[in-house]
């Protein structure tokens, strides 16, 4: 446990800039899993003509800004690096991503460290507002990392965040198999971070392969909701919440669980396919949509 720099909460860092074309959008819906079958969700990754690019965006994208690696290496609070798993986040989107092609800034207020014990880590919670070139403001992204090897340094405890879900069977499951290579692509976005590629970090770290970014699975998640809810149209999408309760491996075949609660939302759970009772990997999520 190093020393944690609680002068750093409430400062803002950035602008992070992200400059990007239709060939990195294309890239991301990748990483999200989309044309694994080679038909599957290919309004995100057919151009239609790459001279005048025509392709709808995988909302999913807005959330990966804040957590790329130059991100977490600049907000460095003084915690262990090794330890560092995204434990949850709530994307609002304001505008939906439509141009081709942009510059993006991000600038991301670290709003609160906490501490949830010895053993079990410190929780950090950033807050992410990205604009366009023309200053617009596209989305905030409350993103919450979960530090394991820093808990104990004697600081507030985390606020409760308590989602209702459903007590009944879902109303749509949807199953995919993550494909062995997704961490691989997904990287390529912007997440670095060596235990998504690196097998003997993976082993010190007690994971029997690298796992995969939760972002990359989140994003699965939200292919199958807008395909279930609002086909086509991803632009409607307002809202994704979710609390990330465990790492998947790629190779696992997982289900996600919707059931609707009203004409614009809707619960999700991410679970093993194979293996519903065990612990979820996604859970108390939200989804809505205009």
């Amino acid at each position: 446990m190093g020393n944690i720099n609680t002068e750093m909460v409430g400062q803002t860092f950035g602008p992070f800039i992200r400059e990007y074309t239709f060939r990195d959008l294309e890239l991301f819906a990748l990483g999200c899993g989309a044309g694994i079958d080679g038909k599957q969700d290919l309004i995100y990754i057919n151009e239609h003509d790459e001279r005048d690019p025509k392709l709808q965006v995988l909302p999913m994208y807005a959330a990966m800004l804040i957590v790329d690696s130059a991100v977490t290496r600049t907000i460095d609070y003084g915690y262990n690096y090794a330890g560092s798993l995204h434990w949850g986040f709530d994307l609002r989107i304001h505008q939906p991503i439509t141009k081709m092609a942009d510059r993006l800034e991000t600038k991301v207020r670290l709003e609160g460290l906490y501490d949830r014990g010895e053993g079990r880590g410190l929780l950090a919670q950033h807050i992410g507002d990205t604009f366009d070139s023309e200053g617009n403001l596209l989305c905030t992204n409350e993103s919450w990392d979960c530090l394991i090897y820093d808990g104990g340094w004697g600081g507030p405890t985390p606020p409760k965040d308590v989602v209702d879900m459903p007590d009944r069977d879902p109303d749509h499951i949807v199953t995919e198999t993550i494909p062995f290579n997704q961490a691989l692509i997904y990287r390529l976005s912007g997440d670095y971070h060596p235990q998504h590629i690196d097998w003997d970090y993976a082993a010190q770290n007690n994971e029997p392969r690298p796992i995969l970014h939760a972002i990359s699975y989140a994003g699965v998640v939200m292919r199958h909701a807008i395909s279930t809810f609002i086909p086509d149209q991803p632009e409607r999408l307002t809202r994704f919440k979710t609390r990330i309760t465990s790492p998947v491996h790629p190779g696992a075949t997982l289900a996600t669980h919707l059931w609707k609660v009203s004409d614009t939302e809707a619960r999700f759970m991410l679970v093993e396919a194979n293996d519903p009772q065990a612990k979820p990997h996604l859970n108390w999520g939200i989804i809505e949509w205009s």
